[in-house]
């Protein structure tokens, strides 16, 4: 689905403006406070086609961010001060220079995160990672929607569920998620469904529990991330005629406790082709940054990221809905 096609469905659901819900607490518009987190989206190229994914992507993708481009990205990293780099496609371990840039990466001694779907650690070309990712300390994010197979295979796939179990384990013997190790290995829930998810800290004592007891895996936190009402998600909303309701979830249970730590306050996303945006989501629905922010990341000037005023739109109510969504987990 378009991005033109997605900003028109959401702002056909009669709903408050986000815009408006923002600036009624009396603090003006959404403001970036610093830039902290250079999130790079390295492709759109994935070895699965999830049906939640808000990236659309997929075997059939041929975008992808060239070496060229990650040197621009690394001038600018070095430039910012910033002391993350969360590494996002896709699955970014089918970006062809993905090695080189981690390598770089950890000699300028940055907090690097790559965003697994693990299954592809299981393909011949991409196994090499799990060394790739220990030699350079790299923190893991991997997704896995829920402990039970059913819920998980629903969301991503027959087998899927299997195939990711089989690679914490590769990731556990490589000293990952095991205490004194070093090696961070968290994981990423999103309800498979149309509600909002758990208590994060409950949630990830299940987690731990389920897969310690099931399977012995062990892993170092869970984030729990609301479903955005974007791309593909978005198509199941509104075919199964459940859009308006889930947008009002998101409304009536808007926090304003989250609201100060939204995650575009400290980051900027970065797409394959190098723009700029104020997270992820906006990326995907084609909201580049504004206000005087430079539109690539070849133009990148710290002063102009770090005090911009943000872009929002009322998918922005998924981050502040309940206990908060971010890229790392709960907000409250």
């Amino acid at each position: 689905m378009i991005p033109s096609e997605q900003l028109k469905i959401l702002s056909e659901v009669d709903i408050p403006l986000f815009k408006d819900k923002i600036e009624g607490l009396g603090n003006g518009p959404l403001m970036a406070e610093s830039l902290d987190v250079f999130q790079i989206n390295l492709g759109k190229l994935c070895n699965m086609t999830c049906s939640h994914c808000h990236v659309e992507a997929g075997p059939d993708r041929t975008e992808i961010m060239t070496k060229d481009m990650l040197e621009i990205c690394l001038h600018a990293i070095r430039k910012s001060g910033a002391s993350t780099v969360d590494l996002t496609g896709g699955a970014p371990e089918m970006n062809p220079d993905l090695e080189w840039f981690l390598v770089e990466l950890n000699g300028l001694g940055k907090r690097v995160i790559v965003r697994s779907n693990l299954t592809v650690l299981l393909v011949p070309k991409y196994s090499k990672y799990i060394n790739i990712f220990a030699d350079n300390n790299v923190e893991i994010v991997a997704s896995l929607p829920c402990y039970e197979e059913s819920n998980t295979d629903a969301q991503r796939g027959n087998l899927v569920f299997q195939r990711s179990i089989k690679v914490l384990k590769l990731l556990n013997d490589k000293g990952y998620g095991k205490e004194g190790s070093g090696l961070v290995l968290n994981l990423a829930h999103n309800p498979v469904g149309t509600h909002l998810p758990p208590s994060q800290a409950k949630l990830e004592a299940d987690y731990k529990r389920r897969l310690f007891d099931d399977f012995g895996v062990l892993f170092n936190s869970l984030f729990c991330i609301t479903n955005m009402p974007i791309s593909r998600y978005l198509e199941y909303l509104k075919d199964t005629g459940e859009l308006n309701d889930y947008l009002h979830l998101l409304v009536n249970s808007f926090s304003s406790s989250s609201v100060a730590n939204v995650m575009c306050r400290n980051t900027i996303s970065i797409s394959w082709d190098g723009f700029v945006y104020d997270c992820d989501f906006n990326q995907m629905l084609g909201l580049p940054v504004s206000y005087g922010a430079p539109a690539n990341i070849k133009d990148f000037d710290l002063s102009k990221y770090s005090g911009r005023k943000i872009v929002v739109h009322n998918h922005c109510f998924g981050c502040t809905a309940g206990e908060g969504s971010s890229c790392q987990g709960s907000l409250n």
